[in-house]
């Protein structure tokens, strides 16, 4: 068989044959799963038979767990007598128990599973729970009977469809807030959400909704994977929220972590049925040592089941609008691709791959585009494996979109390691367009990564302390000014010329000091760094205002000019000069990162003879900037003598300037 993504990238025919393994490998396990004729769509309905549930005449509760000797059901309905309600056991591991009456349970009340295996008895929240709550006393973790299944809520989004070209918003509805303490759905939904969409983003994704027992896990460690936080109010809340931003014309996308899972045991789905191979592998392969979680095993069919369907719950229930997959580097490779440089194609083709977890990506995306065909799926890949997001049938994996990881890691190493003279102007074009070809990505210079305690933010590592006494507009200052300058520099430059879409963590669109440290026994279970200081934003006499309005003219033109789906062309690099030239078809940018030297008739190529207006400037006085470009002058492009296509100007030092064919 010819595979498709053999033409699209000639260099992996040496591994054709790995590539149709792959491919049967995933249509296999997809006959296998499908055994009736019905689609992935109908596969993973499991939200719909397992958990608690209401009938017609009262409620029924099944579990998969087929290592339990015995199940019985208990909470506030029968007094927390752990012996009254015994599941049947009936088919695959399954236990089931009926109880008449729509009465019988109360929605609030607290509920628990408790397992029996070789007489060790076990409290556990049900695997399918849409709501678990943790006890204000005893600090244990509990479900509550919550029917978000059949609710009522009234959807007002029918035929919302998603954005073509994703600008999007990270975000962490925890703290989201500027007061010290964990925000709210409903606040969320009041206050940040009008400011995206004035800000211009037009997609959000939404971080830490799975529930998860540690809040400093960042929502990385979940522990009930059909459950939105209840921290942050109810799941009611969370469906106005995503059909508000729906209204606004926001993309909602959910930070998916299907990689691994919290170790926890009573809270989670850890030694479930009392064993230890439930759900994930045994032994070694079924522990991340550097994350300390557990790791599912997707060559178990059971366990599609559960992570299929968790997929399908959050479209179908929640309406969300696609994921963003979490770690998955690490699901791709046995050894979770640490420490490795992936400096060549044979380490994605060894031993050291998990065909089993690329399987489950595969059957992944068909079924969330399968349920939404405009659907969004984005990999957190950081080793670039081959045909990522490239569809299944052409021998892929089938996501949308991959992260840009390797750009924050460049702006790093220039920011922190050399001196600005010494930027390499060549290495920084060179990365910065480096792709894989065929597939697309999303560019950012920084994420929730940078900005977590321990790392710095761009704005912190080009000011640092002195933004403590220096960011007041009144107060003169080269550190701050500099700062100011390559912040708005390297933001355009990234979303202009990296991807198909643009990603950025809430807040560092104007520069949010410090980092984000979240309530732990180190810092006294503050609060303070794990807030959004938007008052600093907001404040006209600091100079964040300046870094916002910027943020908000950048993505107003890379949409208005549809920059993200133009080939970058008639470009100049000059390593002397620290200049960085592009065009766009009628756009053409001007980078100028030079720290002192500003350039009077400097040479700028274009495709399109015809005359140049400046339609941004990072230079202006709105943005921080000395106002050194006028914008009120038109540039006449034409040959030269030596024949090449352009016209001359000034290019102010440390400035971006972007010019378009009137």
């Amino acid at each position: 068989m010819e595979l498709k993504i053999l033409n699209i990238d000639p260099y992996l025919t040496p591994f054709k044959d790995a590539l149709n393994e792959r491919y049967s490998l995933y249509i296999k396990k997809r006959a296998e799963l499908l055994k009736n004729s019905e689609t992935l769509c109908d596969f993973a309905n499991g939200y719909n038979f397992f958990g608690i549930r209401p009938t017609e005449n009262g409620w029924i509760y099944r579990e998969w767990a087929p290592g339990a000797d015995a199940m019985f059901f208990t909470g506030d309905f029968n007094g927390w007598d752990i012996h009254a309600n015994q599941m049947k056991r009936t088919e695959n591991g399954v236990f089931e128990i009926e109880l008449n009456g729509r009465d019988a349970l109360k929605r609030g009340e607290k509920i628990q599973a408790i397992v029996y295996r070789n007489g060790e008895m076990m409290r556990r929240v049900p695997a399918y729970a849409t709501r678990v709550v943790q006890d204000p006393v005893t600090y244990n973790w509990c479900a509550e009977v919550d029917d978000v299944l059949f609710d009522g809520f009234e959807w007002t989004d029918a035929g919302f469809k998603p954005a073509a070209t994703p600008f999007i918003y990270e975000c962490h509805v925890g703290m989201a807030q500027e007061e010290g303490r964990v925000g709210t759905y409903k606040e969320f939904t009041k206050n940040i959400l009008p400011r995206i969409k004035k800000l211009g983003y037009n997609t959000i994704q939404i971080m830490a909704i799975m529930e998860h027992p540690y809040y400093g896990s960042f929502g990385y460690q979940v522990s009930n994977f059909f459950a939105a936080s209840s921290r942050y109010g109810s799941a009611r809340d969370l469906k106005e929220l995503i059909n508000a931003a729906h209204k606004k014309g926001i993309t909602v996308l959910l930070d998916v972590v299907h990689s691994h899972a919290v170790k926890n045991g009573g809270d989670g789905l850890n030694y479930f049925d009392g064993t230890h191979y439930q759900y994930f592998h045994e032994g070694a392969r079924g522990y991340h040592t550097a994350w300390d979680t557990k790791l599912f095993n997707y060559g178990k069919n059971e366990v599609l089941h559960f992570l299929l369907s968790n997929l399908k719950y959050w479209m179908d229930v929640f309406h969300f609008d696609g994921f963003r997959f979490d770690g998955v580097t690490s699901m791709l490779y046995h050894d979770h691709g640490l420490g490795s440089a992936f400096t060549d194609y044979s380490m994605y083709f060894s031993g050291n791959t998990d065909k089993e977890a690329i399987t489950y990506l595969q059957l992944a995306n068909e079924l969330i585009h399968s349920f939404n065909p405009k659907a969004i799926t984005i990999a957190e890949d950081m080793s670039g494996m081959p045909g990522m997001c490239i569809p299944n049938e052409d021998g892929g994996i089938g996501f949308d979109y991959r992260l840009s990881m390797g750009i924050p890691d460049l702006w790093i190493k220039f920011i922190k390691e050399y001196k600005d003279e010494d930027w390499d102007m060549f290495k920084l074009w060179y990365e910065l367009n480096s792709k894989r070809p065929a597939e697309k990505s999303i560019g950012y210079c920084e994420s929730h990564d940078q900005a977590l305690v321990g790392d710095k933010t761009i704005i912190f590592r080009l000011c640092d302390a002195e933004m403590y006494w220096s960011m007041a507009k009144h107060i003169e200052s080269p550190i701050i000014d500099r700062g100011i300058a390559l912040h708005k520099m390297i933001r355009l430059l990234t979303a202009s010329l990296v991807g198909e879409g643009y990603l950025n963590f809430m807040g560092n669109e104007f520069g949010h000091p410090e980092w984000i440290d979240f309530p732990r026994e180190g810092n006294g279970w503050s609060y303070h760094y794990c807030r959004r200081q938007w008052s600093l934003a907001d404040n006209d006499l600091l100079r964040y205002e300046f870094l916002n309005k910027f943020d908000i003219a950048m993505l107003k033109l890379l949409k208005r000019e549809r920059i993200m789906s133009k080939k970058a062309q008639s470009q100049w690099i000059d390593q002397g000069d620290k200049v960085l030239l592009y065009t766009k078809k009628k756009v053409a940018f001007a980078f100028n990162f030079h720290p002192d030297r500003s350039f009077e008739n400097y040479f700028v190529p274009v495709e399109e003879a015809g005359t140049y207006s400046v339609i941004l400037s990072s230079d202006d006085s709105d943005f921080g900037g000395f106002d050194r470009v006028d914008k009120s002058v038109c540039y006449k492009a034409e040959k030269t003598a030596d024949g090449r296509l352009g016209f001359f100007c000034y290019l102010p030092s440390r400035s971006a300037t972007v010019f378009k064919k009137n």
